[in-house]
């Protein structure tokens, strides 16, 4: 499989894809269908005939657990994780062979990295300055509330302004106008920090004689002088790229919280098992997959704001608007036949569901690299991957539970968890209803529930203050003397092994429904 039109085969013949040929509005028509089929289980679609555009829309590709395992190439999370798992151990070599053996690990990883190609598919149909018109792209508007039309599944490149090293993010885009959109990256993203920079290097000009910020912006449809050699533009401005309908591997590696030194390029190459083939852009100084169905290229000029949203958002609740920066369009690329891909976010479980689950599988070898301790990790769907963690522990210490929210809070993009639940090594994290006995029975709220503050999320709404607020850790483990709790702690009900199996033997005698035969209980000593 290569790019998304292959997946899209792939899932046709899977019987995960269905066509829709009657006539859809991609304004409010096609989310309320695309809502329906992923709350049902139903498969990925391709809108057809799309009103008002020629080209075909493609939503719902990652929303189940056998798609989204398709798309990243493996039969299973599970199997994916212990591949990351493998990559994880490169501990320090003491011995020749072992050294000849991480030196192989780590040659094989760099054999991921992108490949540069001299042409590529995304550029068969060019549109420069005034022939850019995002009208041609059948943007959806998803929710009644919306501030307009977005584009919502693009891979967005940058470049970090003082080193050069490029970076791929997922940040929606509002379309204003025929070469306009918005650019809603978040204050704790790469690309935002990109965007800083270039507003302290204008900042700097400024005060040095030169043209101050956002001043002399040059007209929508002008070209952005390119830079050489791979380091940023000489001019004082933020060039973008944007591919949409990339292959699938590329699409989740835009989501994926990578450490800043893995290149996600490399990391969906990774997943591709084969590296990804990039282009050079046309009118800027950046590459983008080759196979990419639309590329949007262009530029941010720093200091120039526009308010963006309101935005039906992955929470459930829309996102108000704000000033975010403008993207100018420089240049757009096609296929001679492209399709849009898309997706909706609302109220979940949403497509963003089994990506967010995709993440949880892949990136908990990772946590245990700094908490070896850590069993297990959920996040539930309902907390949209960042309002809740459910981890299992193995115990060690007293406060161990507490040691481990801390650094969850200290982790990566986990740093926005409002609330962790940390449960005994013993419990199912994923079983809803077992992590909700034990944390309603097992816990003591003025001794085992915590409330700090920190960072959040910029989509959270609950905190009187934008992007900080209370976070809270529930220790629901079993607690032990030290821990502040002298008295006994009961034992689990379970009934006996030998029962267990016993009664197993005696079912099919019993003349019961073979469905209702599976032990209702824990097995343990039963004392």
């Amino acid at each position: 499989m290569n790019g998304l039109r292959d997946f899209v085969r792939l899932l046709e013949e899977r019987g995960e894809l269905t066509a829709v040929d009657h006539p859809v509005d991609p304004v409010l028509e096609m989310t309320e269908i695309a809502d329906r089929m992923v709350k049902n289980g139903g498969p990925a679609l391709l809108f057809r005939q799309v009103k008002g555009s020629s080209m075909p829309v493609l939503v719902n590709q990652f929303g189940s657990h056998e798609r989204m395992c398709l798309a990243l190439r493996t039969p299973s999370y599970e199997a994916l994780a212990e591949r990351v798992k493998g990559l994880m151990d490169l501990e320090v070599p003491q011995g020749l062979l072992e050294k000849v053996k991480t030196l192989s690990k780590l040659k094989d990883l760099a054999g991921y990295g992108a490949r540069m190609v001299k042409k590529g598919a995304c550029q068969e149909v060019v549109y420069r300055g005034d022939e850019v018109d995002l009208g041609r792209i059948p943007v959806l508007q998803c929710w009644p509330l919306d501030g307009g039309r977005f584009i919502t599944l693009p891979v967005v490149f940058t470049r970090d302004p003082r080193t050069g090293v490029r970076n791929a993010g997922m940040y929606r885009l509002q379309v204003y106008d025929v070469n306009t959109t918005g650019m809603h990256w978040h204050l704790h993203k790469d690309a935002a920090e990109h965007y800083r920079s270039i507003e302290r290097e204008a900042a700097g000009t400024a005060a040095d004689g030169g043209t101050p910020p956002g001043a002399g912006t040059t007209a929508a449809g002008a070209t952005a002088t390119p830079s050489s050699g791979g380091h940023p533009s000489p001019s004082v401005r933020l060039e973008v790229a944007v591919a949409i309908g990339t292959d699938p591997a590329v699409t989740y590696a835009a989501t994926a919280p990578l450490p800043g030194i893995v290149d996600e390029m490399m990391f969906a190459g990774f997943l591709r098992g084969e590296p990804v083939e990039m282009v050079k852009c046309l009118t800027v100084d950046l590459e983008v997959p080759a196979d990419a169905e639309i590329v949007l290229e262009g530029y941010v000029d720093p200091g120039e704001r526009r308010t963006e949203g309101p935005f039906g958002d992955h929470t459930g609740y829309y996102s108000l608007a704000d000033e975010y920066p403008v993207f100018h369009v420089t240049a757009m690329t096609t296929r001679r036949d492209p399709v849009y891909s898309t997706t909706i976010v609302g109220i979940p479980p949403m497509e963003d569901a089994y990506i967010a689950k995709a993440t949880e599988r892949l990136f908990l070898p990772l946590l245990r690299l700094t908490l070896p301790e850590v069993v297990d990790m959920d996040l539930p769907e309902a907390g949209v991957a960042h309002n809740c963690a459910i981890l299992s522990l193995r115990k060690a210490y007293p406060m161990h539970a507490r040691k481990v929210m801390h650094a969850v809070w200290g982790t990566g993009q986990m740093q926005f968890t409002k609330c962790v639940i940390v449960v005994d090594e013993d419990v199912d994290v994923h079983d809803y209803s077992e992590v909700a006995w034990r944390a309603f029975n097992n816990v003591d709220p003025r001794r085992d529930i915590i409330v700090t503050e920190g960072p959040l999320d910029a989509l959270d709404h609950s905190s009187p203050t934008a992007f900080w607020g209370a976070k809270m850790g529930i220790d629901a483990t079993r607690k032990w003397p030290n821990e502040g709790h002298p008295r006994p702690w009961p034992p689990d009900i379970a009934m006996s092994p030998d029962i267990v199996a016993r009664v197993d033997a005696l079912w099919p005698q019993l003349g019961l429904d073979p469905r209702w035969g599976r032990p209702s209980g824990r097995e343990g000593s039963g004392v």
